[in-house]
């Protein structure tokens, strides 16, 4: 009697998997009461994404889906671990969540690893940009992929015109003349507008995220997994000598350095560019209604982050949002068949733009777009790439001491490398 019980519960189990591959290529057709037969129940999503930017993207998909119901559940950012924990603990837990590359490693013994057998490898790359793959290890897909939020250069319209600059930079070389003509002194002798904030740490939003698009561009990827084992790579000098792009950052710090235009003493770089005394910004593209929220009248664009010249590829730093299946969801067919869906369905295109957010779908950054920033935010999500950080504020110590190191000059630019490197690895044994 247990034998034929376990032999239902692998069948069972393989017609799941079979249904969702199907479904994923396109050959059976989605929102039927058909394609859910079976796979009854409700199952719950949690994420700390606002109710208001998914209520309509799910009541759509719900109504798409009668034989089974997503409810989410909105969580304080601040209390989720602890809620999570405790959920899980009771019995409780939501059968999925929302989350993203930085919280992927942590939640990784709590994530269901979708077999490579149950979503093939090639479907996965030809549904979902290249960012999307920080989701993908060795054992198989850690979630789906549903935003990606690239790194991109907003720039001020009239600092460049002031100064005859008829477009915004390129390439890094473009700044060996740009930061001399940008970079305006006060009677003191103090600086009163950058070219870019760079340099500095503590001042500089999304430094972290500036250094690593620095040195996946040079081919380094940050952090690779083998195995199930994820390591650091920016000691790996077969790949890349991370050592001269951590010089390249800060000598935009160094008041000995021609590339001088930036130290600790300004105030941080996204109010500096919307108070207009700085020309080039580095942000991420959820953070346009910040940005025209703290200066509506400001005469800014955006533009591709720049490239190393003469590379053949481009690439830009993103973060991804995705849906994973908890290990603890009691509904697991039915919170696997939902989340495929979600990811692969009109819920995914709803939510986005509901949201203003960009897709990691391919055909949904195929779509034109036709305004001033989309069309630069959905290019930069194609070429993007994505890191497992494995605990973001601890991450954030280890590139602070990196940049710190080296404009204190206790440690070489090798020296930081390494010593960022070892800590890294650390981490990662912690878990």
């Amino acid at each position: 009697m247990k034998g034929n019980f376990k032999l239902i519960l692998i069948v069972v189990f393989m017609v799941a998997a079979i249904f969702g591959i199907l479904v994923f290529s396109g050959l059976i057709p989605l929102g039927s009461q058909k394609n859910s037969e079976g796979l009854l129940g409700t199952v719950t999503l949690w994420g700390t994404e606002k109710t208001v930017n998914l209520a309509q993207a799910l009541e759509n998909f719900n109504k798409a889906n009668p034989t089974f119901l997503v409810k989410y559940i909105e969580k304080d950012p601040e209390t989720f671990d602890s809620d999570l924990l405790e959920a899980l603990a009771s019995g409780t837990g939501p059968d999925m969540f929302l989350i993203s590359n930085n919280l992927a490693y942590k939640y990784s013994n709590k994530i269901y690893t979708i077999p490579y057998q149950s979503y093939p490898l090639a479907s996965f790359k030809n549904n979902f940009a290249g960012a999307g793959e920080v989701f993908l290890t060795s054992k198989g897909v850690l979630a789906f992929p549903i935003t990606i939020d690239p790194l991109v250069m907003y720039y001020n319209r009239s600092i460049l015109d002031t100064n005859n600059i008829i477009y915004p930079p390129q390439t890094w070389s473009d700044f060996d003349t740009l930061v001399p003509t940008l970079t305006k002194l006060d009677a003191g002798n103090k600086i009163k507008t950058s070219a870019v904030a760079m340099g500095q740490f503590a001042n500089v939003l999304n430094a972290k995220s500036i250094l690593a698009t620095l040195f996946m561009q040079v081919g380094n990827p940050v952090i690779a997994e083998k195995n199930g084992i994820f390591s650091s790579t920016l000691d790996d000098n077969t790949k890349s000598d991370l050592s001269s792009v951590l010089k390249f950052y800060t000598n935009f710090s160094d008041p000995l350095n021609s590339f001088y235009t930036w130290n600790r003493s300004l105030q941080n770089s996204q109010d500096a560019f919307s108070s207009e005394n700085l020309a080039f910004y580095f942000g991420y593209s959820s953070e346009l209604p910040s940005l025209v929220q703290k200066n509506p009248n400001e005469n800014f664009a955006v533009a591709p982050m720049p490239q190393v010249k003469n590379s053949n590829y481009k690439t830009t730093e993103a973060e991804v949002t995705g849906i994973a299946i908890s290990s603890f969801s009691k509904n697991f067919n039915t919170a696997f068949l939902a989340a495929s869906l979600m990811a692969t369905t009109d819920f995914a295109k709803n939510y986005i733009k509901a949201a203003s957010l960009v897709p990691a779908r391919r055909d949904l950054l195929s779509q034109k777009q036709t305004d001033d920033f989309y069309p630069v935010f959905y290019s930069s999500a194609l070429y993007a790439r994505s890191w497992i950080d494995p605990l973001e504020s601890d991450t954030n110590d280890i590139f602070r001491n990196m940049v710190e190191g080296v404009l204190s000059n206790n440690m070489t630019p090798s020296e930081a490398i390494k010593d960022s490197s070892a800590k890294l690895d650390l981490l990662l044994i912690k878990k």
